[in-house]
């Protein structure tokens, strides 16, 4: 059901209106039934005692004929009709009681116990009331005792005036009837209420669920447009980053697949024309096409020189492979950046020397101490050199300089209880060739994999040295960097931040 969790919320809302409404009900009933009876019952002493004060007066005129409740008679059954209650007059010396409706008498024998204690409490001069009387009466009823004095201020009688129960109880059912109808009007407002609720509390929710929807359809750029400061709100954010975070995946997918197809196209062509170059050749030596020695000697070398190319790609593919690998671990020992500067340098000479380019080296730096890996630090700066030469003109000069960065950061020191501040330079290797230079449209893609300049000087190049000295420099957190002006000059620049730990000087850390 689409909307299950909207008839849920409708349900939960009306599940609690209603135990609100039993709750309210059940109280009500309780406090309205104690509270009509404590009413009545107040009315009742008010009216027995109003009763009793009239008689009072009666009888201190002298209207009281023979015995103390007998010259009551006629007046009693006055009062027993405008009091709209059964009025009895009590006299505790004859031990009798007058019933003023049917101008009878009962004897304090025939009274239950209950009865005869309340009458008991008003000779004692207390208005009190009880349900004792109700044996009698035939009905449920409530009894109020209340004295009568004479001048003297002695209790001659007690009035008891009796008024059904049921009265109260027609009282509370209708009071019922109206709570009822009052719940059930307040439930059918509450339900109308509560849907309107319930769709504006699931809104939020579906326009998240559309937007899942369309990222599930492919569709990343889509967002839940939530902007609430609640629960749903934090959750609808957490969602459109989460959106965001896949569409970048998606974006680097993308871009995998692209780099995976390049990669495979781009192997395929070179190796494409070396290995067509060997077949081509064996297959003229295999047809005896070719039989001067010296002819046969030039296919051999073009053979030899297109296995060397094929096995130097192979080569730089199975390093270039294993540097990205992050699994892969490069060992890592305490060294000399200035020696392996200068066993690159020198190591480079002798190709220099047939190209007629001298490498100017240049140590500001001095001695720099740094934790990596020898062979694969010495590899990286000979591959920049060897592209320094390669692209080099003859009787021109490669510069290499080592150097603290005159620019840095401020760092504060504790010194002898003081605080100074040092100021922390960054160690830059500088490379920089006199050559041809690379193209500004170039520059972004020079250490994608299988890029290289299709020159004269490059027809060796597999297009996988410059990956590898970026992959080399990204396992020992150093960052390379390229500048070019296409006309006369192109440098390189491996910059190790002050912030690595790998780094020190011949004074200690950086």
């Amino acid at each position: 059901m689409k909307h299950k969790i909207t008839f849920r919320l409708i349900g939960y809302f009306s599940a609690v209106l209603l135990l609100f409404s039993l709750i309210a009900g059940l109280l009500f009933w309780a406090l309205f039934a104690w509270r009509t009876a404590e009413i009545h019952e107040a009315e009742l002493k008010k009216r027995a005692v109003s009763i009793a004060d009239t008689l009072s007066q009666f009888s201190q005129r002298g209207h009281k004929g023979r015995g103390q409740s007998g010259g009551y008679g006629a007046y009693l059954r006055f009062l027993d009709e405008i009091a709209m209650s059964e009025v009895w007059l009590a006299d505790e010396h004859a031990q009798t009681i007058q019933v003023c409706q049917s101008s009878s008498s009962l004897s304090y024998s025939e009274l239950p116990a209950g009865a005869e204690e309340l009458i008991a409490q008003v000779f004692a001069g207390n208005v009190v009331a009880n349900t004792e009387f109700s044996p009698l009466l035939d009905v449920p009823s409530i009894t109020v005792g209340a004295p009568v004095h004479d001048a003297a201020g002695n209790i001659t009688a007690a009035v008891l005036l009796h008024s059904p129960i049921n009265g109260i109880s027609s009282a509370q059912r209708d009071g019922i009837v109206i709570l009822v109808f009052c719940i059930l009007t307040a439930l059918f407002l509450a339900s109308i209420l509560s849907v309107l609720l319930a769709r504006h509390f699931i809104r939020p929710l579906r326009k998240i669920g559309q937007a899942a929807d369309k990222v599930m359809k492919g569709d990343y750029s889509a967002r839940t447009e939530v902007r609430q400061n609640d629960e749903i709100g934090a959750l609808a954010g957490n969602i459109d980053g989460l959106f965001v975070q896949l569409a970048n995946v998606e974006e680097e997918r993308k871009k995998l697949d692209k780099m995976r197809q390049d990669f495979v196209s781009n192997i395929s062509h070179e190796l494409r024309t070396p290995v067509t170059v060997i077949k081509g050749s064996l297959e003229v030596l295999e047809n005896g096409l070719i039989t001067d020695p010296g002819e046969m000697q030039e296919y051999f070398r073009q053979m030899s020189s297109d296995t060397a190319h094929l096995q130097r790609l192979v080569n730089d593919l199975l390093e270039l492979s294993r540097l990205q690998n992050t699994n892969f671990k490069i060992e890592k020992s305490e060294l000399n950046l200035a020696d392996i500067l200068k066993e690159a340098v020198r190591s480079m000479q002798r190709i220099a020397e047939q190209k007629q380019v001298t490498i100017l080296l240049e140590n500001e730096a001095g001695n720099v101490c740094f934790f990596g890996d020898y062979g694969r630090l010495r590899q990286m700066f000979m591959i920049i050199l060897d592209n320094a030469v390669k692209f080099a003109p003859a009787d021109s000069a490669v510069s290499v300089k080592m150097y603290y960065e005159e620019k840095g950061f401020r760092e504060e020191k504790e010194s002898r209880g003081k605080k100074e501040d040092s100021e922390k330079e960054k160690l830059v290797i500088f490379i920089s060739d006199r050559g041809s230079g690379i193209l500004p449209e170039e520059l972004p893609y020079i250490f994608d994999r299988f890029h290289k300049e299709r020159s004269e000087q490059n027809k060796s190049g597999s297009g996988l040295g410059l990956p590898i000295a970026k992959q080399i420099a990204e396992r020992h957190q150093i960052a390379i960097k390229c500048e070019s002006n296409a006309r006369d000059r192109t440098s390189f620049s491996f910059i190790f931040s002050p912030e690595m730990p790998d780094v020190m000087s011949s004074e200690g850390i950086l």
